[in-house]
C-alpha cells in the first residue's frame, strides 16, 4: 500500500474520526453546527454529529439555487419506455419539491411522520422523497410493482400518514398497474394512511376516489395545482431521513434506518473522493429509486454535490437495444456512470463485439463504476476494452448506504485488480475474521467484518428494533459488524469479496467460494454470464454445479457439448480438481431480482429438492419456471 493521499486519509479516519469527519462535515450547511462528531456514549449504538441540526432538502436544492446554480440541470429524465425526455433545473426542482412538501403538510404530515412512496422511475418520485426531507418526514420508498403482501407488511411496519403512488409502471414488454396492487395492500394492512396520492400516467390511468375506503384518494396534478410551498424544517442530525426495507425478508420486514446528518456528510464526501464527481458534472446511475443505489446515487449524493443526475426509466437492453446506456452518455456528456455488473453482462451478451458503440461519442466518459453483484474479471475486461476507461468495482450494502471498498478515483486512483473492489474506503475498518473471531493472514478467506464504530451514513439501527439490529449484525463477533460476505485481503491490502457466506461450498471438507469457480467459468470466450451453486451430495457433502448463459450467436445445440467439457476443464485448471465440478448446464437465462442479483439460494433449494424461497423482487418468474426441470433432481 502506498503512503499517498489514500493511506493518509484512511489512517486519519480510523485514528482521528472526530477530526476527519468534522472536516468533511464542513461541506454541508448546518443550521446548528454539530458540537460533537462521534457520539460513542452508548455502544454499540454509535451516533454521528449529535447536537447538530440541518435540512437535507435545503442542502440538496435551496443552497444551490441561492449560490447561482438555479438554471443548471438538476435532473435529466430519460424514459425510452415512454419515449420521453425532460430536463429539470435546480430552480424548477426546488419549486416542485417545495409545493409537494406543502401538499404533505396540508394532509397532516409532520416532522417524524412516515410517508410510503410506491412509484416507478419518474421525476415525481424524486420530488416526493425530497419533499419528505424538506418537512422532516421519514420516507420509505417501496419498489414499484411489489406484490400486495410485501407492500402491506411495509405499510404495517412504517405506519405512513400518506402513501404516494402512480397509476402504473412501464416495462419494455408490459404495463404494470400499481393502483390495484396498492389497493390490495391497503385492504390487507391493519394500518390505514390518511391519504393516497396517485400520479396518473397515460399508459394506464387509475380509478381514483371511487372506492369506499378508509383513506382519501387524490390525484397528483389536482393537489399540486393549489399547493402552498413549504419552507425547510430544521431536524436533528440524528433524526431519521428514511427507512429502506431490505428485499426478500420474511415475517416482519427489516427496515434500515438512515439519519440526516451522517448521511449527508458521507454522501457529499463520497462524490468527489470515491467517484471523482464535482459540482456541475453530469452523473448517470442506472438503478431504481426503490433500491439503496437509487437513494444514494440517483437522488441524494449528486444533488447534495450540485451535480446533474440522470434519471433513466428503461433497461440496459431492449429499450431499444444494447446501446441504450451509451446513447445517454453521448447525449448528455456523462462524466461517470454507475450501474450493476449484470447490466453490462446483458449488454455483452447482446452485443459481444461492441458494434453498437461505434457511432456514439463517448469522449465525455471518464469512469464506469459497477456494484451490486460480484464483478467477474471477464465482464471487467470486456467493458474496459470496449469503453477505454477505468472500470471500477465498488462494494457496499443497503445497510451501509455508501461504499465499503472502492478504488477512490478522486482521492488517489490506484491500479485496478480484476475481481477486487480495491481497498477499504476511509472510515471502514475492514477485517477478515476466522471462526475464532481473529483476523486471518493475507490471502486467506474469512468472514468480512467491519470494526465498530462504522462511519457516518451507515445504519445506526433497524426501524423500531434495536434488539434485532444487534442480534442480526453485531452478535457474531464482539465489536464487529458482520457483512455476511466472505473474502480475503491480499498482501497489497486489496479486498476480494467472494460471495455471501452461505454461498461457500464445503466439498469433502474443503471450503470453496462460488466466486472463484464462477470466475473460471466467466473467463470462457463463449460465456455471457454464469452462476455456481452448491448442491447436496451424499459422498462429498456438497458439489458445485454450474449454469451458464452463452453469448449471442453461440449455438448451444452445435457447440454445447464442447463448451461444457471446456468449462469443466477450466475449473480444474484454475481452481483445482478439489472443486469437483462435473455438471454444467447451458441455460437461456438466470433468475434475478430486479436489482440484478442472481437468485443462487433459490436455485440451490430447487436443486436440493426443497420448496424454494422465491423473493417478490424476482425480475421474471418464467425464468425460474424454465429452470426448475433442469435443476430439480429426478424423483
Amino acid at each position: 500500500m502506498s503512503d499517498g493521499a489514500y493511506h493518509a486519509a484512511y489512517q486519519r479516519s480510523l485514528d482521528d474520526p472526530d477530526g476527519f469527519w468534522g472536516e468533511a462535515a464542513k461541506a454541508i450547511e448546518w443550521v446548528t453546527p454539530p458540537p460533537r462528531v462521534l457520539d460513542d456514549d452508548r455502544p454499540p449504538f454509535y451516533r454521528w454529529f449529535t447536537g447538530g441540526t440541518l435540512n437535507t432538502s435545503f442542502n440538496a436544492l435551496d443552497r444551490h439555487v441561492r449560490d447561482g446554480r438555479g438554471e443548471q440541470a438538476a435532473i435529466h429524465y430519460v424514459s425510452p419506455v415512454t419515449d420521453t425526455k425532460r430536463t429539470i433545473t435546480y430552480a424548477a426542482l426546488l419549486d416542485e419539491v417545495a409545493r409537494f412538501a406543502g401538499v404533505l403538510s396540508s394532509l397532516g404530515v409532520e416532522k417524524g411522520d412516515r410517508v410510503v412512496i410506491y412509484m416507478p422511475m419518474v421525476p415525481e418520485a424524486v420530488v416526493a422523497m425530497l419533499a419528505c426531507a424538506r418537512i422532516g418526514a421519514v420516507h420509505s420508498v417501496v419498489f414499484g410493482g411489489f406484490a400486495p403482501a410485501e407492500l402491506a407488511a411495509r405499510v404495517e411496519d412504517a405506519k405512513p400518514v400518506v402513501v404516494v403512488s402512480a397509476s402504473c409502471g412501464i416495462e419494455p414488454s408490459r404495463v404494470v398497474e400499481y393502483k390495484p396492487l396498492l389497493d390490495a395492500a391497503l385492504d390487507r394492512s391493519e394500518h390505514k394512511p390518511e391519504a393516497v396520492i396517485v400520479l396518473q400516467r397515460e399508459q394506464a390511468p387509475a380509478d381514483v376516489g371511487v372506492r369506499d375506503t378508509d383513506w382519501e384518494e387524490m390525484e397528483w396534478d389536482d393537489v399540486m395545482r393549489d399547493a402552498e410551498p413549504a419552507d425547510p424544517v430544521t431536524v436533528d442530525a440524528t433524526d431519521p431521513l428514511y427507512i429502506l426495507y431490505t428485499s426478500g425478508t420474511t415475517g416482519r420486514p427489516k427496515g434500515i434506518v438512515r439519519d440526516n446528518g451522517g448521511h449527508a456528510v458521507a454522501l457529499r464526501w463520497s462524490m468527489p473522493n470515491v467517484y471523482g464527481i464535482n459540482p456541475g458534472d453530469t452523473w448517470f446511475t442506472a438503478s431504481d429509486v426503490g433500491w439503496v443505489v437509487g437513494h444514494s446515487y440517483i437522488v441524494y449524493a449528486p444533488l447534495l454535490t450540485g451535480a446533474t443526475t440522470v434519471l433513466y426509466e428503461g433497461k440496459p437492453v431492449g429499450t431499444p437495444d444494447a446501446s441504450a446506456f451509451f446513447r445517454v452518455i453521448s447525449d448528455y456528456g456523462v462524466k461517470a456512470m454507475f450501474t450493476a455488473p449484470t447490466a453490462y453482462r446483458a449488454i455483452k451478451r447482446d452485443d459481444p463485439s461492441g458494434e453498437l458503440l461505434g457511432s456514439l461519442d463517448l469522449s465525455s466518459l471518464e469512469t464506469l463504476f459497477l456494484a451490486g453483484e460480484r464483478l467477474d474479471p471477464d465482464t471487467w475486461e470486456w467493458a474496459t476494452e470496449r469503453l477505454g476507461v477505468p472500470v471500477v468495482d465498488n462494494w457496499w450494502q443497503t445497510e451501509t448506504g455508501w461504499p465499503i471498498a472502492s478504488n477512490l478515483r478522486g482521492l488517489e486512483p490506484m491500479p485496478i485488480k480484476p475481481g477486487s473492489p480495491s481497498v477499504p474506503v476511509p472510515g471502514y475498518a475492514v477485517e477478515t475474521l476466522g471462526d475464532d473471531g481473529r483476523p486471518v493472514p493475507a490471502g486467506t478467506e474469512g468472514a468480512i467484518c467491519i470494526k465498530l464504530p462504522m462511519p457516518p451514513g451507515t445504519l445506526p439501527t433497524l426501524w423500531g428494533d434495536d434488539e434485532r439490529y444487534v442480534s442480526g449484525y453485531l452478535s457474531a463477533f464482539d465489536g464487529y459488524y458482520l457483512t455476511g460476505d466472505g473474502g480475503m485481503v491480499d498482501e497489497d491490502g486489496y479486498l476480494f469479496v467472494m460471495g455471501r457466506t452461505d454461498d461457500v461450498l464445503n466439498v469433502a471438507g474443503h471450503r470453496l467460494s462460488t466466486g472463484s469457480i464462477e470466475a473460471a467459468l466467466a473467463g470462457h470466450e463463449a460465456v455471457a454470464e454464469c452462476a455456481v451453486i452448491g448442491v447436496a451430495d451424499d459422498f462429498k457433502g456438497q458439489v458445485p454445479r454450474g449454469l451458464v448463459v452463452l453469448k449471442s450467436g453461440v449455438s448451444a445445440e452445435s457447440d454445447g457439448e464442447r463448451i461444457r467439457a471446456e468449462l469443466v476443464q477450466r475449473v480444474r485448471d484454475e481452481v483445482g480438481a478439489v472443486a469437483s465440478l462435473r455438471q454444467v448446464d447451458i441455460v437461456t437465462a438466470l433468475p434475478k431480482t430486479r436489482s440484478g442479483k442472481i437468485l443462487r439460494k433459490t436455485m440451490r433449494e430447487i436443486a436440493d429438492g426443497k420448496t424454494p424461497t422465491v423473493p417478490s423482487t424476482i425480475e421474471d418468474a418464467t425464468v425460474l419456471e424454465t429452470l426448475t426441470p433442469v435443476l430439480r433432481p429426478p424423483a
